[in-house]
């Protein structure tokens, strides 16, 4: 069993603190509220007065903080008392370059940084049904895999320092992008005339509803193979601009529909209106300056 120091005993760290404690580890634990840890406390948890008595002694170290900023002061007030060998995983949604920047300065002591930012809300993080990103040196992940699978059931190492961080935060833009068109959709939907319940109804039977968000990106998009089409360019392009001018018509402004036709009114000025709809998505591969291709044999099992 590990000695473990947690700092951070918010919304998902109580939860995950707590995870570890079930799981059989001893924990030190300090929050800037003391009554957040009463629970862990009760289990037998230590409680230290600061971040650097959470870490005194430990092997392990997990911070899961607001933001940052805050990393960075418990950072500044661990120098003295992380010692060599020690791992420490932070949980947070952070800033890449921050987390680079102390990677590189503990490095220098001996102390392994990862990044390992959480995805499942309170609830995720209370039942353990809970995704762990976590970027760093793969040999430290692979050592305490075991303490990451008591706290999530779905860890994944994700690549070098930070790219932990990367997926998270390119999770939650997408989480927040898709927030705003639902809105946009649903109350289109409504407006139109259509009764909520029924309308979520229809669309969850549709093969974009029936899809795991992510699931459809290998289609097309990763080979970078548009023909023959399977939804043409030229009938989204129809379908879209049938859209907004039923949003028109009820007097619903879809500011994320007008940006998804113009992307689909772009590939039609390309002349690629007999192609796969998806073939609009390489015209921010053209302005990103990046291409986003995965070899079909690498992509096998990828989706299970």
């Amino acid at each position: 069993m590990a000695a473990i120091g947690f700092i951070g005993l918010g919304a998902m760290g109580r939860h995950m603190a707590a995870s570890l404690q079930r799981a059989g580890h001893r924990l030190s634990v300090h929050d800037l509220n003391r009554d957040a840890a009463r629970e862990h406390l009760a289990a037998g948890a230590r409680w230290a007065d600061n971040a650097a008595a959470a870490a005194e002694g430990t092997e392990i170290l997990f911070t899961s903080l607001p933001g940052p900023d805050d990393v960075e002061a418990v950072a500044e007030a661990l120098q003295e008392s992380l010692r060599p060998g020690t791992a420490w995983f932070d949980l947070t949604t952070n800033s890449p370059d921050l987390v680079r920047k102390l990677h590189a300065k503990l490095a220098a002591r001996g102390v392994h940084l990862l990044d390992a930012p959480v995805s499942g809300g309170p609830r995720g993080a209370q039942t353990g049904k809970l995704a762990l990103w976590v970027g760093g040196e793969q040999a430290i992940y692979e050592r305490h895999l075991p303490l990451l699978q008591a706290i999530g059931d779905q860890p994944l190492y994700v690549g070098p320092i930070g790219a932990g961080t990367i997926a998270k935060l390119v999770h939650n833009a997408t989480s927040f992008a898709l927030q705003a068109v639902l809105a946009e959709v649903m109350t289109l939907g409504v407006k139109a005339g259509v009764d909520p319940l029924a309308l979520f109804k229809a669309v969850r039977q549709g093969a974009t509803g029936r899809a795991r968000t992510f699931d459809r990106l290998p289609d097309f998009y990763f080979a970078g193979k548009f023909d023959p089409p399977a939804f043409a360019l030229a009938l989204a392009h129809k379908d879209m601009k049938l859209a907004l001018e039923l949003a028109r018509k009820n007097g619903v402004p879809l500011r994320m529909g007008e940006a998804a036709f113009a992307e689909l009114d772009e590939g039609m000025r390309r002349g690629w209106g007999g192609r796969d709809c998806r073939a609009a998505m390489t015209l921010q591969e053209e302005r990103a300056g990046v291409t986003v291709r995965v070899p079909a044999e690498k992509l096998k099992g990828a989706l299970d």
